[in-house]
């Protein structure tokens, strides 16, 4: 199952969850002190305010030079995941994104595999090359490489992911056969999902993938990103549908009295809605979005605000 436009047009609408990883870009001050009670809680709420799904980040380790900006937290994402399905029923289990170039293809199966077995089905696999240099090289791999080592990847999973129980795969990077796996993913495709806004990442999306996860690109960047995702799938004659995501600026449901920022989208639900339906207009088949909050009470609040009156006018 692929995440398109909602019946009505509307495009899908998902979260990156607090808590699971605190990059001082983005992380409110009270997720220092929160944990596994808060993330079910807030998963909880997103999944019963319509919420297409819940998606979590992916870093093993994080140097001490990155540590001041980027944290180090950052809970691992199929351990999170799995958490979380066995307290939600239906919404889709996104790790936005997994850098999976660290990791040995079959490693990777076996842990989302397992995933979407037990969750019936949620998974999305989202897949991103990664950028921080010491977490390839404590792990052994080639930082220089990992473009390349990602595209194989992919593929590599494709046959891990798919319906045979020994997937054989023969590359530069990766060679297996003959090694069998069970649980299968519940899935008959699991759907990959690229990450970035490289070209190169593109590209990669538009080649591989069955959606484009863009990363912090603007507004009057995506129809120009968009375009080439498209024109990129037609000169390779891809056929069948991608899903095209975006990530929203910050959203505030109705008149804030403490500073959100000036990136920060505020107002009434019809001008929220107003101002995001400009993504569906491009071409954007899902949105992420991130609230501003100063404690999960008033989060939650902002969820079940978006939910019950934001989205049911993004037609």
């Amino acid at each position: 199952m692929s995440i398109q436009d909602l019946p009505d047009g509307r495009p899908a609408y998902g979260i990156q969850l607090p808590v699971q990883s605190q990059s001082t870009i983005y992380a409110e001050s009270w997720e220092a002190g929160a944990g596994a009670d808060d993330l079910v809680a807030i998963a909880r709420a997103v999944e019963d305010a319509g919420f297409a799904y819940l998606a979590v980040c992916d870093h093993v380790a994080i140097p001490r030079r990155l540590a001041p900006a980027m944290s180090t937290v950052w809970y691992d994402p199929v351990a999170t995941l799995a958490h979380l399905a066995a307290v939600t029923g239906r919404i889709r289990l996104l790790s936005h994104v997994a850098v999976v170039g660290l990791r040995h293809p079959l490693l990777t199966a076996k842990q989302y595999a397992t995933l979407d077995h037990l969750s019936g089905g949620r998974l999305i696999l989202g897949v991103g090359a990664g950028h921080v240099r010491e977490e390839f090289e404590v792990l052994g791999v080639d930082f220089g490489q990992r473009g390349a080592v990602l595209d194989e990847a992919v593929d590599a999973l494709r046959a891990a992911l798919g319906p045979d129980e020994f997937p054989t795969h023969h590359g530069k990077f990766y060679d297996f056969e003959g090694l069998g796996q069970r649980p299968r993913p519940a899935q008959q495709r699991v759907p990959v999902w690229v990450g970035g806004s490289s070209p190169a990442a593109v590209r990669r999306a538009a080649l591989k993938g069955d959606g484009w996860l863009p990363q912090g690109d603007p507004r009057d960047r995506l129809p120009a990103q968009i375009a080439r995702l498209r024109r990129l799938r037609e000169e390779a004659g891809i056929e069948g549908p991608i899903t095209v995501g975006a990530i929203t600026e910050p959203l505030y449901v109705g008149t804030p009295d403490w500073a959100v920022g000036r990136r920060t989208l505020t107002g009434a639900p019809e001008a929220l809605a107003e101002s995001l339906r400009a993504y569906g207009e491009m071409g954007v088949h899902q949105i992420q979005v991130r609230f501003r909050s100063r404690s999960r009470a008033e989060l939650i609040d902002q969820i079940q605000a978006f939910g019950a009156d934001v989205a049911p006018r993004l037609a």
